[in-house]
């Protein structure tokens, strides 16, 4: 099995697939050493060598959004030297009171696609993007016909556990992606585990701010006499 291959080629234990898992990933990186960055061009590879088109990232938070999107901003010019791909152009924010960018950029459009959105949008039955509109077109049922990529940011926040599954999680699941990647340096459930970038790991190769401590021991010889003034 390829995913057993790469589990022993980067050092991990082999996971038995289960059917309910077996198109779940988890990848495993130290905060700041460009977890980010590293999703970004898993899909632009993805589009590349593969030819996918549709990918969705899930975030926890506003501030993990804005993060994405500052991050998408900085690196355009550098990921259209790479793949001469303009990130900006085919990557948009999800905006409950703009659906028709929704359906005209990412389910009715055939190129690249890239939507950022907070799990808050879609985790529950009375989100706008899952009911149906005055033409009794539903925008849920469309991107499920689509059945993106899905990345998530920092999935202990939003899945539960294994035993009792979050909303959330079960709203990702109900989109029935072609297969979902975790990213995130403290994972609560580990899915078929690929790629593990630990502290220690992360130490090693620099990518890491160090600290160096250093102590000061004084010079005068504990037998110094010495006056010690005491008030009351």
């Amino acid at each position: 099995m390829n995913l057993n291959k790469i589990q022993t080629r980067n050092g991990l234990p082999k996971t038995e697939v289960s059917e309910e898992d077996m198109y779940n990933f988890s990848v495993e990186m130290e905060t700041g050493t460009g977890k980010t960055y590293v999703y970004l061009r898993t899909i632009l590879e993805l589009y590349k060598e593969y030819g996918f088109k549709k990918f969705m990232i899930v975030v926890p938070s506003i501030a993990i959004r804005k993060g994405v999107e500052k991050s998408i901003k900085q690196l355009t010019e550098h990921f259209k030297r790479l793949y001469n791909v303009d990130l900006s152009k085919y990557s948009f924010i999800y905006d409950s009171s703009n659906l028709g960018k929704m359906s005209s950029n990412f389910v009715e459009s055939n190129d690249l696609s890239i939507c950022v959105l907070n799990i808050q949008a879609f985790n529950k039955d009375t989100n706008k993007i899952r009911k149906d509109d005055e033409y009794d077109k539903n925008l849920w049922r469309d991107i499920k016909f689509v059945r993106p990529i899905v990345f998530i940011d920092e999935p202990q926040k939003i899945e539960g556990t294994k035993k009792r599954k979050s909303q959330s999680l079960k709203a990702i699941e109900e989109l029935e992606p072609l297969f979902t990647l975790r990213y995130s340096a403290t994972h609560k459930n580990l899915y078929n585990q690929v790629y593990k970038l630990d502290s220690y790991e992360a130490y090693k190769k620099n990518l890491v701010k160090k600290i160096r401590v250093k102590t000061i021991n004084s010079v005068i010889s504990k037998d110094f006499p010495y006056i010690r003034y005491t008030y009351f």
